[in-house]
């Protein structure tokens, strides 16, 4: 997931590319905070954690190194590897977020990783294609 973003300055981690407005910084704080601590640490583990607020997680703080960033995903990912190895797959949610998805039925780990998965590899389809348009570099490309 990262390995897209190396070399890459600072400025260019934070530069918005799309009319959306979000940088590849916002895209990793995401993943962070609204992917893999809310759906593993919340939702699977039941862990009282702050909860971003709508589009917050995708706006990261001019003050912020971009190495916490990077740092921070990769500490919450390994979190989540703990949570995983320790939970069987068939397992309920500890906690179910009905007050932010009223109408989504709970999913057991199973499925709750494969949405992590399934969201994981879309954004990191966004990164390949926001690095090329920063500075040309093509990440995974097979000649």
């Amino acid at each position: 997931m990262l390995s897209v973003l190396d070399g890459l300055p600072d400025e260019a981690l934070r530069r918005p590319i799309l009319p959306s407005g979000w940088s590849c910084l916002g895209l990793v704080q995401h993943l962070t905070l609204d992917v893999e601590r809310f759906w593993l640490r919340a939702v699977v583990a039941g862990e009282d954690i702050d909860l971003a607020d709508g589009d917050q997680a995708w706006e990261v703080d001019a003050g912020t190194p971009a190495e916490a960033v990077l740092s921070a995903y990769r500490a919450e990912a390994e979190r989540s590897d703990a949570i995983i190895t320790a939970t069987a797959l068939d397992a309920a949610p500890a906690w179910w977020p009905s007050e932010v998805f009223p109408d989504l039925p709970e999913r057991d780990l199973r499925t709750t990783v494969l949405h992590v998965l399934t969201e994981t590899a879309c954004h990191a389809g966004h990164l390949d294609a926001a690095r090329e348009l920063l500075d040309g570099h093509q990440h995974l490309v097979l000649a």
